[in-house]
């Protein structure tokens, strides 16, 4: 496993993250499934944790929660978010300081930790002024309930505008964002997100590198019963398309590397030194080990050109 600096900041993530997303609560309900696969994440190599206390509604930080403990705390990275409403109370919701400083509490307290080493404003708040946002961040790390904060799904203005706000009242700019970022979602990352954290050494923690499953080549015979793309139009799109002839002609690519579809996908993501761990999920123990080893997986040149002649920015 190799262990990624996070911009420009001290601590190490990673290359590959376990992320509660879709799956601990919601797919996976089974505490002792939960237990198998974060203990074989945690045995091959990964320290990054990746919730959301919108997640299942504060589930997945429970079931994560539950089996992290049982680890020495120093040896994890351990980040959760805020944003999406978690009840119908109007403050419950957004990125106010009465929100951030009430949930950060609640999950704290979910997890079971004294602390985060991460926390993501899940999205941008356009009703909140950004400089109390920033203020009220800045206030948990000096309270030592976060060590380092970070955005998710902002545009590069927006973050950048954030790092301003910071550095001209000296208070802790963010130091991650989390894009979501895979060979058929380039444009936002490479155009956008990319170039802000170059210019300010923000650290890029990705989600959704398999797009939801079709990169791993599930799809090659059509859309199986029950699966994610049943229930998605845009992916059962993709399933049916052009999308999944382009996936199909990855096979050979990765056949000749002897790695899986899914780890030419991350090890894709990876070779941009920008990002620090590519977040994926995982409904078996087997999945994450597998997924682990992407970190290891070096592309060429020529393998590269392959690549983008498919998937094209």
């Amino acid at each position: 496993m190799q262990y990624r600096k996070l911009g420009e900041a001290g601590i190490r993530l990673s290359a590959v993250a376990l992320g509660g997303w879709t799956t601990f609560g919601e797919s996976i309900q089974d505490q002792a499934l939960a237990r198998e696969i974060i203990v074989s994440a945690y045995d091959s190599g990964i320290n990054f944790f990746d919730i959301a206390d919108a997640y299942a509604r504060g589930e997945s930080e429970r079931m994560m929660g539950k089996v992290l403990g049982d680890f020495p705390r120093h040896t994890l990275v351990i980040s959760s978010k805020l944003y999406w409403p978690m009840s119908e109370d109007p403050n419950d919701r957004g990125l106010s300081r009465k929100h951030i400083m009430e949930s950060v509490d609640k999950s704290l307290q979910r997890i079971g930790t004294d602390y985060l080493d991460i926390y993501y404003c899940h999205r941008f708040d356009a009703d909140t002024p950004l400089e109390e946002t920033v203020r009220a961040m800045d206030d948990l790390v000096h309270q030592g309930k976060v060590l380092y904060w970070g955005t998710s799904e902002w545009t590069g203005a927006q973050i950048a505008e954030a790092v301003g706000i910071a550095r001209a009242h000296n208070l802790y700019a963010p130091r991650v964002d989390q894009p979501g970022y895979n060979l058929t979602r380039r444009t936002h990352v490479e155009k956008d997100v990319l170039p802000a954290a170059r210019a300010h050494g923000i650290g890029l923690t990705t989600f959704s590198p398999l797009a939801n499953g079709l990169l791993t080549g599930k799809y090659d015979d059509g859309v199986p019963k029950d699966s994610r793309a049943t229930r998605n139009d845009r992916l059962r799109e993709q399933a049916t398309g052009e999308a999944a002839e382009r996936v199909r002609r990855l096979k050979p690519i990765a056949d000749d590397l002897g790695i899986s579809r899914a780890q030419l996908a991350m090890a894709w993501i990876l070779r941009h030194p920008e990002v620090t761990s590519v977040i994926t999920g995982a409904t078996k123990p087997e999945h994450i080990r597998a997924n682990a080893e992407a970190a290891d997986a070096a592309l060429s040149d020529d393998v590269l050109a392959q690549i983008e002649e498919l998937f094209p920015l």
